[in-house]
């Protein structure tokens, strides 16, 4: 059975431990993941780098040729949405693995005090102590009813007593105020178009 494209495999398996990667495909695609991996973590702590800086450290740093280094660039470009979106969740996994390796050094030295303080930061990290997020039963959600009201007592707010007629007596003190508005009637406007936009 043919094995998928290595960018396929490192879609879904970039992260996954090395044990699980032999055990499911064969060195040769395990040794090319792991070195997408490695240049991957290479390209977050330099973004700023260039393809041919990229080429360099690749065929530096694993002796492989310059078409192989920018296959694997290649596949770290083709990578990078999937990759971004999921380099949080790599730093979550990173950090639980070093947390949990904390605890296991820890452990081996009898050290109780360090051995508490990584158990509860890893508890603490993945929320273990919180409750798991229900989904809400939309069909059981009711509809606030609501009524159209000009009673502001609704909102706390304490009510003029007889606002209309105060409103009444606003509106007469400004009109009063306000200058006699004309109404003119629209006349069409005489431009002499003929003479102005003559194309002669």
């Amino acid at each position: 059975m043919p094995f998928p494209a290595v960018i396929d495999i490192a879609r879904t398996d970039l992260f996954t431990a090395e044990e699980e990667l032999r055990q499911r495909f064969p060195d040769v695609v395990v040794n090319r993941l792991l070195r997408v991996r490695d240049l991957y973590n290479w390209c977050i702590a330099n973004p700023d780098a260039k393809d041919r800086q990229f080429v360099e450290v690749a065929m530096d740093r694993y002796s492989i040729s310059k078409p192989l280094a920018y296959s694997d660039l290649s596949v770290i470009k083709a990578m990078l949405p999937h990759l971004a979106q999921a380099s949080r969740d790599f730093h979550r996994w990173r950090y639980n693995e070093m947390i949990l390796e904390t605890y296991q050094m820890a452990k081996k030295r009898k050290d109780t005090k360090t051995m508490e303080k990584a158990a509860s930061s890893y508890a603490k990290f993945n929320r273990i102590d919180l409750e798991d997020e229900q989904a809400v039963p939309y069909d059981l959600i009711v509809v606030q009813p609501f009524t159209a009201t000009d009673d502001p007592s609704v909102l706390g707010i304490k009510p003029i007593p007889n606002i209309q007629e105060k409103i009444q007596k606003m509106i007469a003190k400004y009109r009063a105020e306000t200058i006699d508005i004309e109404d003119v009637e629209y006349e069409e406007a005489d431009l002499e178009e003929e003479t102005l936009f003559n194309d002669d």
